[in-house]
């Protein structure tokens, strides 16, 4: 499959993406890596991880015969789901997002080489491994810290705060960014998987939960989600729980996997983010001060007050919510456990914090201005 329509070096030759890991050799590296790495000359490539699943994931060690470059290197392509992912709008967000050259003022990995072929819906993304810089990715099984979670908060917020506003007119390289809507593409996933999610999930969450169906629990999603287009909008990862984070040493947080990345409004990161990476139990004892962390380090001239701000929080457990119960009803995306304890954190913060309650007073209160 050639490349047909951009990469992150902008005119370079186009590459194939490799159908078979083994593709990817010495010389099929040096040229992925000529931009970043002048001179380079690979001396050998090995295969050390792959995990063909959701996407087509593979480590490489490379050695180098002249010139340096990274040692070793992470290659994500799209996998079997590349229809779900096309019909939901997120097929190449982040593929897009590495090759258009913006900014993303949190931590983030470095892509090398970005190979896009729209009409084969496939991508590759040649990145650096993390984990050589003490990056240790994390996932439901092992919550962060409070202090962790207000590093990540802080992140989000030099990011919100660079893209605050943003329109295609302001940053004409982000233009193909999708303002964040209920599609019926995105919602006909939820509504397959979301009833046996519930089934299997019944023992372990609580009633008020348990009480909506599978198409009760989407419909409050997809009216989040239809709030999320109010003003004022930023560039959002869109899809910030924890097992696309990982802690670095000294404990700042770093963001993978931005495939979702949409415009909206900042609530969805911060919610999304905040309740999944915490136990339930710190999660209700520190989530006060961490919006407040957030808001503190978003550096915009029209910041959102603090009783609003408390109102979009409280709303957007109805986002994570269905999404974890979705897929926990799925088979092959997540483990049960990791999907469940998910799932569990979500439903404990919806009862908490009332989401439903604050659903119904932004819709009736109309709080902050569509923007199209």
């Amino acid at each position: 499959m050639l490349l047909r329509d951009a990469d992150a070096s902008n005119g370079a030759v186009p590459l194939r993406i490799p159908a078979d890991w083994a593709e990817a050799t010495p010389d099929w590296f040096a040229a992925a890596l000529a931009e970043s790495c002048p001179g380079a000359v690979i001396e050998d490539a090995i295969l050390v991880a792959r995990d063909d699943g959701t996407n087509r994931r593979a480590r490489f060690d490379l050695t180098y015969a002249a010139g340096s470059g990274p040692g070793r290197v992470f290659l994500k392509a799209e996998g079997v789901h590349r229809a779900i992912h096309a019909r939901n709008g997120n097929l190449f967000n982040e593929a897009d997002l590495f090759a258009s050259g913006v900014p993303i003022p949190v931590d983030h990995p470095q892509a090398f080489k970005v190979i896009i072929d729209r009409p084969g819906l496939d991508y590759l993304i040649l990145m650096e491994d993390v984990t050589r810089r003490g990056g240790d990715p994390r996932d439901s099984t092992r919550p962060m810290t409070v202090e962790q979670v207000a590093s990540g908060l802080r992140g989000l917020a030099r990011l919100h705060s660079r893209y605050w506003g943003f329109s295609a007119a302001t940053e004409p390289r982000l233009a193909w960014v999708q303002t964040w809507a209920p599609t019926q593409g995105f919602q006909s996933g939820l509504r397959t998987y979301t009833p046996r999610g519930l089934e299997r999930g019944a023992s372990r969450l609580p009633a008020a939960v348990t009480a909506h169906d599978g198409d009760g629990h989407v419909d409050l999603w997809a009216r989040y989600v239809a709030m999320l287009d109010r003003g004022p909008v930023t560039l959002l990862h869109a899809d910030a729980h924890i097992g696309n984070t990982y802690v670095l040493p000294g404990d700042d947080v770093g963001f993978l996997d931005w495939q979702v990345a949409r415009r909206g409004s900042w609530s969805q990161d911060v919610g999304y983010f905040l309740t999944g990476s915490l136990t339930v139990e710190d999660r209700r004892r520190a989530e006060v001060d961490l919006v407040n962390e957030y808001l503190t380090a978003l550096d915009v001239p029209d910041r959102p007050a603090r009783d609003e701000a408390w109102l979009h929080y409280r709303a957007s457990a109805a986002y994570g919510l269905t999404i974890w119960l979705s897929t926990l009803g799925t088979d092959g995306y997540q483990s049960r456990e990791v999907a469940l304890t998910l799932a569990e954190r979500y439903a404990a913060a919806f009862v908490d914090l009332d989401t439903e309650a604050a659903l119904a007073t932004l819709e009736i209160s109309g709080i902050g201005h569509s923007r199209h």
